[in-house]
């Protein structure tokens, strides 16, 4: 009987261990360094393909590489920095034509959902995007590109993602033609273990 009442205690135990929810490691986004961008890519005309940058944004996540799915991430950008390595191209960029940085200084991603993707390292991160005073939901083709230790004394975790935004959505309607209706959203970021 007590054997029984042993095995029963020990078997409630063990399922209690395998039900406890996985923890995430938090991170702050690598900025200060250096070791993160956002970058972004638009056709002229149809007839090439413009470049540019946001030179200041800061964020952190969360990670579980046993648990994709747990994962968060929360990211703002400076739409001032705006850079297209261009400067009057940039100021038309920074006025009520597109960003409109006077009233709306700030773009922010805020994760709502990650979704596992078919291997272990890519995944479908979904959240809230505002720009421009406008909110949308977006989902960003993410993977991981690799963790561990630094050699500083710190531990590190960097990934890549993909996204494609319709400016008309954004109340973005200045006219650049068919062949610029959409911009490419590419964010490289690595993070600093907290």
């Amino acid at each position: 009987m007590f054997a029984k009442k042993q095995l029963a205690v020990l078997a409630l135990s063990t399922l209690g261990v395998v039900s406890l929810p996985s923890l995430a490691d938090d991170y702050t986004i690598d900025t200060k360094g250096a070791h993160a961008s956002i970058n972004f890519a638009i056709k002229h005309l149809g007839y090439s393909v413009l470049t540019g940058r946001f030179d200041t944004f800061s964020g952190d996540f969360s990670y579980d590489p046993a648990k994709v799915e747990a994962s968060t991430i929360n990211v703002t950008i400076d739409t001032n920095s705006v850079n297209s390595n261009h400067a009057e191209r940039d100021k038309h960029l920074r006025s009520k034509d597109f960003l409109n940085v006077e009233k709306f200084p700030k773009a922010t991603f805020v994760s709502k959902k990650v979704v596992a993707g078919k291997d272990k390292d890519s995944f479908d991160l979904v959240g809230d995007f505002t720009l421009n005073g406008v909110t949308k939901s977006i989902t960003i083709a993410a993977k991981k590109v690799g963790e561990g230790k630094d050699p500083w004394g710190g531990y590190r975790a960097g990934f890549e993602g993909t996204t494609e935004l319709t400016l008309k959505d954004y109340n973005i309607v200045f006219p650049l033609g068919p062949a610029s209706e959409t911009v490419k959203l590419s964010l490289n970021v690595e993070g600093v273990k907290k």
